[in-house]
């Protein structure tokens, strides 16, 4: 009897034990279908927060929240008032966590102002927050080339410019000039560029510095300190050896990602631009390949939309160094004078419009500029929407680290002659 006893007690403890390790693994009892069914957990978190969660058409809740679910496909769309919405189509496998992170735009995004210079001309500084305003108002004083930096000063209404040097000072070294005219590269290390300006004696290109001596401020204080070389017989030599180490910088960064990824990349990749957290590779296929699995076995309960492994010639994508995948970017522009905006170093700008497609600063979006709107639309080629289609000029816009976008626009063309920067506050 005691034999028994012991038996049915060590029955009852290991069946309890196999429903406890059952339950902490994500099994639920399904009573409709009289059995135990597997269940995972999607995670949903979005900016900002206190958003709205509906599966399958159903509120669930806010963000941030966690959902147990049985197993399968769901619709997963999250909603906030004077906002824009997302939505996408999952598969939930059980015993796993599905991480989705949201970022919602507003639908009337703030504009504010950063300059009051009144800017002829601009430039995007590869690889930092920086924009170089081009001045040509008529004012001696005043006209010149200037670095305007974001994120600096965040208390000032208007945040301080950097000033690079006045165009008189280089009309006096090299004759009469059109600001408006001039072409930059930018250095690798976005500490200097070579400026071509168009003179009545012909094209001259000089060096200057990009980091101007401390006080050389749109107070004009400082600003005879700067020094600028006539390089216009060594341009091209410099620009090759520039565009050396923009290649040595890829490839070093190519070396954290999978050796099989890396040496196809290296063969047949056009590298655009790099994610600001290094992990993910905008590009250009140079020719048609089929992108070898880095990752065996495949990882199980990442991102699940399709992705694209046999690349074609002339298309975008992006690779996913963490997880291995790799998505087609369905965004079309002339691939023949694809410009990208902001990081391209030795990126020269005439103010022509071009579409132009970038990093956003979380490393988990893209901007688009679609020539008479800017768009985001998520790595994995899902979700584009518009987030400014309001004016603005030259089809100039900058992904600053702080998350908003500089665009230039005159609001008030009545009494301004020319446009100045904003900023887009979309976050």
């Amino acid at each position: 009897m005691k034999i028994a006893y012991r038996v049915l007690l060590t029955i009852t403890f290991l069946v309890i034990l196999a429903l406890i390790i059952s339950f902490a693994r994500g099994y639920r009892l399904d009573f409709d279908k009289q059995s135990l069914t597997s269940t995972g957990i999607i995670s949903v978190s979005a900016f900002p927060k206190a958003a709205k969660v509906y599966v399958n058409e159903i509120l669930k809740g806010a963000t941030d929240i966690n959902l147990t679910l049985p197993a399968g496909d769901y619709q997963i769309e999250v909603k906030k008032d004077g906002y824009t919405s997302w939505k996408k189509q999952v598969k939930l496998l059980g015993e796993l966590v599905l991480t989705l992170d949201v970022l919602l735009y507003p639908l009337n995004p703030s504009l504010s102002p950063l300059t009051n210079l009144g800017v002829s001309h601009i430039v995007p500084v590869a690889q930092s927050n920086k924009v170089l305003l081009f001045s040509e108002t008529g004012d001696d004083e005043k006209d010149g080339i200037y670095i305007y930096e974001s994120g600096q000063n965040p208390l000032s209404f208007f945040t301080p410019l950097k000033l690079v040097v006045l165009k008189k000072n280089l009309t006096n070294a090299i004759g009469n000039l059109d600001l408006k005219e001039t072409t930059v590269e930018i250095a690798p290390d976005a500490k200097e560029g070579i400026f071509s300006f168009e003179t009545f004696t012909g094209p001259k290109s000089y060096l200057l510095s990009l980091d101007p001596p401390a006080g050389a401020t749109s107070d004009l204080a400082g600003a005879e300190k700067v020094i600028f070389f006539d390089i216009s017989s060594s341009k091209d030599a410099i620009i090759q050896a520039w565009t050396g180490l923009k290649q040595e910088a890829n490839q070093k960064i190519l070396e954290a990602y999978p050796k099989e990824i890396a040496k196809v990349a290296t063969d047949s990749f056009h590298v655009v631009e790099f994610s600001p957290d290094e992990t993910k590779l905008l590009y250009l296929a140079k020719k048609t390949v089929t992108l070898p699995i880095a990752i065996k076995p495949r990882i199980i309960g990442i991102n699940q939309t399709p992705e694209s492994r046999n690349i074609k010639e002339n298309e975008l994508y992006v690779y996913d160094r963490k997880e291995d995948r790799n998505y087609e970017i369905s965004w079309k522009s002339n691939v023949g004078s694809l410009m990208i905006n902001n990081q391209s170093s030795l990126q020269t700008s005439n103010f022509e419009p071009q579409t132009s497609i970038s990093w956003y600063s979380d490393s988990k979006h893209l901007v688009i500029n679609e020539g008479n709107k800017i768009s985001f639309i998520d790595f994995d080629n899902l979700n584009k929407q518009t987030v400014y289609s309001g004016s603005f000029e030259n089809n100039f816009y900058k992904v600053a680290s702080d998350g908003k976008i500089l665009i230039l626009t005159n609001l008030n063309p009545e009494a301004n002659r020319l446009p100045d920067l904003y900023a887009v506050g979309i976050r």
